[in-house]
């Protein structure tokens, strides 16, 4: 493994999981396009969609870890939703993840450019008021949380994804959680949503052992540290950041379907 590939392969990891971190979404929506295109763009081996979609599941696992542990003093995550939409997106994301080998690359693709554009439509939606409700006083509809995390964890395992690009859009627009309880909540229920999507991505060899070990060992030192600037940034600008890499990501993976 050429040296020039092991510093592109970790600087893809690092850039997604920093941001992953500051945003609270795993970062295969940043990771995907990357791994996919940026390697043969220098001269290196292409991965095939499927190798793509394994290496992010398994990278989101760890890059959501080190999210979640920057976050856990403060009131951010909300227990209850973790547990009504992680149980769900955890059944939903093992189906998807275990499915997605009867796919075609070409399909994997497509259901991934709709995900990233309805999640795109869905953070230009006005979020009056939401960020003015204290935190312990934040509540939300459980079985529709619980029936949204279900098609979004379905729909991300297919992908590798953890499905959090969709789910933050989800919970600031339909469930109205507050921006930073969003961020810290999504990123504790991507990583037990990865949990299924890299069982189902493994036990069906969709993925590089090396090129995953080069992401993984990225993720454990980019994501706490997006997630601790996540902090101190305006709500605003961390919102605009999410926009404006899901609408990017999905203008990307159209222009090349079509």
């Amino acid at each position: 493994m050429a040296i020039g590939f092991i510093i592109t392969i970790f600087l893809i990891g690092f850039i997604g999981s920093f941001i992953s971190g500051m945003v609270g979404i795993g970062g295969s929506i940043i990771k995907y396009p990357m791994l996919l295109y940026i390697p043969p763009l220098l001269g290196y081996a292409a991965f095939s969609a499927h190798e793509v979609s394994g290496i992010s599941a398994i990278q989101v696992l760890f890059a959501t870890i080190g999210g979640v542990w920057a976050y856990r003093k403060g009131g951010y995550l909300n227990k209850t939703l973790i547990i009504y939409m992680g149980t769900s997106i955890l059944i939903g994301s093992f189906i998807g993840g275990y499915g997605s080998k009867l796919m075609s690359e070409g399909g994997i693709n497509i259901v991934y450019a709709v995900l990233a554009t309805i999640a795109a439509m869905m953070m230009f939606v006005p979020k009056k008021g939401i960020d003015n409700i204290p935190l312990d006083q934040v509540t939300f509809n459980k079985w529709l949380a619980a029936a949204l995390a279900f098609i979004v964890g379905v729909s991300a395992g297919i992908v590798g994804a953890a499905g959090a690009f969709i789910l933050v859009p989800i919970m600031l627009v339909v469930l109205k959680i507050p921006t930073r309880m969003t961020i810290a909540t999504s990123l504790a229920i991507t990583f037990i949503s990865s949990i299924g999507a890299t069982v189902g991505k493994i036990t069906t060899g969709q993925f590089d052992f090396w090129t995953a070990f080069i992401m993984v060992v990225a993720s454990l030192i980019a994501s706490p540290i997006g997630a601790n600037v996540g902090k101190k940034v305006n709500t605003k600008v961390l919102q605009f950041i999410l926009a404006a890499l899901i609408v990017a990501t999905a203008i990307k993976i159209w222009l090349d379907i079509l």
